[in-house]
């Protein structure tokens, strides 16, 4: 059984760090959708995993569980970084370009604070 396995040290820094980028690269060109790319693939992998995790067979449950279950909360966790990242980088691009943005997706957030 091949597992993307995303909880190691070293995958998940080079997942950050591209992660990272693609929010800054978005930032910078302001382009909103560069930053859904980190969240797309992730949701994938969420995927991915989760369909492993429940298709697990009794040889391969003691060797595996905890480890998908880890990259699913790795993932889960990716998800919400790359999520509300998305949702900055589209305010900086509507009011950048001066465009109605459909809703004020922070500003939800940012009045609770």
């Amino acid at each position: 059984m091949f597992v993307v396995n995303i909880s190691e040290p070293i995958t998940l820094l080079l997942l950050t760090v591209a992660t990272v980028l693609l929010i800054f690269l978005g930032k910078e060109l302001k382009k909103s959708y560069i930053p859904a790319f980190a969240l797309v693939a992730y949701l994938i992998l969420v995927v991915v995993h989760s369909v492993q995790l429940a298709n697990l067979t009794e040889e391969f449950h003691e060797l595996y569980y905890h480890l998908l279950i880890r990259c699913i909360a790795i993932d889960c966790i990716m998800i919400f970084i790359s999520f509300f990242a998305y949702l900055w980088v589209d305010d900086i691009t509507s009011k950048f370009y001066k465009k109605k943005s459909i809703d004020n997706s922070l500003d939800w957030f940012w009045n609770k604070i």
